[in-house]
Parts: structure tokens; sequence; C-alpha cells
């Protein structure tokens, strides 16, 4: 079975895995849409969390080491950055999405969506153990930019941040449609981002509230 019977197969996964969900989208539908039978599914990937892996690295593969790269540049220059610079190391590594699949960027937020709010703990344990290193460095330079925040505070913000993102993407064409014809506004996916990173930041960086 041939590598582009592969690649057909995660092209339709990952839009009806974006669309409906992991645990929605059953392997029928995936081979309906892909135009291939179940056993080139099997063939090429053994189990649907394996294919549900596998549509994720084509992303991670490129996205992780671009967030360790602008990480090392950013702390070699600032050794104590800001929570919005720190925030700024994502922005490229996101548009750098859309050059390796045709509207990446937004596909890719909605997926790891996706997997935070479905019970996926094989997802979390196969990017812990792939990409943690890069993802603990990010976790460890938000510290750097807000040392007097507790552990605690920065799980809670770290995962609001990451659903302000995904709601943001997720309904990314709706948005740019309304600010077009209500604001005259021609804003593009990168706009939306630019416009994210400061709200997001101000919100990691907020003083904490004593309940």
């Amino acid at each position: 079975m041939s590598v582009k019977t592969k690649t057909e197969i995660l092209d339709a996964a990952e839009i009806l895995f974006a669309e409906h969900g992991f645990a929605d989208t059953s392997l029928r539908s995936i081979t309906s849409h892909a135009g291939v039978n179940l056993a080139s599914v099997n063939y090429h990937f053994g189990s649907k969390k394996m294919l549900i892996q596998e549509v994720l690295r084509r992303y991670l593969d490129t996205f992780i080491p671009a967030v360790g790269n602008e990480l090392q540049m950013l702390l070699q220059a600032t050794p104590q950055p800001n929570m919005q610079q720190v925030f700024r190391s994502l922005i490229q590594p996101l548009l750098l999405l859309n050059k390796t699949r045709p509207d990446g960027t937004a596909i890719f937020v909605r997926l790891l969506g996706r997997g935070y709010s479905e019970s996926q703990g094989h997802l979390r344990k196969y990017i812990m153990f792939h990409y943690g290193d890069v993802l603990k460095g990010f976790v460890e330079a938000v510290v750097l930019a807000a040392p007097e925040l507790e552990p605690s505070d920065i799980f809670w913000r770290l995962h609001f941040a990451i659903g302000t993102f995904v709601f943001t993407m997720a309904s990314s064409k709706a948005l740019l449609e309304i600010a077009e014809a209500d604001y005259q506004q021609a804003e593009d996916i990168e706009g939306i981002i630019h416009r994210l990173i400061p709200y997001i930041s101000a919100g990691a960086a907020a003083p904490t509230v004593n309940i």
C-alpha cells in the first residue's frame, strides 16, 4: 500500500478530527472520506490511537522544534523575559504551520483543543514523551516571567490560555467575516494571533486574587 494512501488517510482524519472530535469520528467515516478501505488504516497505523498520534505528529514535528529555537533565542537575549515576550515565541512557530499544511495553524489548534477537552490520555503521554523537554522549557520561561506565581496558578493560567486559543481558532472564519462586515477590518489568521498574544499574556501575568 502506497505512501499516497497513507497521506490521504491522514488528510481525511485531521479534517474530521478537527470538526467532530476524536471520539465522534469513526474509522469508517475516515476511510469513506479518504476513499480507501479499512484494511489500509490497519496496515499503515494499526489502531485509531496510532492514527490520532500520527495526525498530531505532522504538526508537532514542525511546531515544537520551532518553539524550542524561539525560546532559546529569547533567553539568550533576555535572561528574564516578560510574559508577552514568552508568548510571542509561539507566533512564528504557529504561522509556520500554514506553510506546512493548508490552514494548518487553525487546524492544529483545534486538534490540540480536542486532545485537551476529550478523554485522550494516550495523546498527552505521547506528546510529553516525544516533545516534553521543549514544553517544560516553555513552562520554565513562564516561571521566569512571573516568579511570584504559584505552580498551581501557572497550571490554571496556561490552560486558560489554551482554551482561549482553541475557541478563537475554532471560530476564526466567522470572526474574520464579522470583523470585515461590522468594522471594515480585513484581518487574517496572523492578525488574530497578534491580537491574542497581548490579551493572553496579560491574563497569565495578572496579580493573583486571594479567594
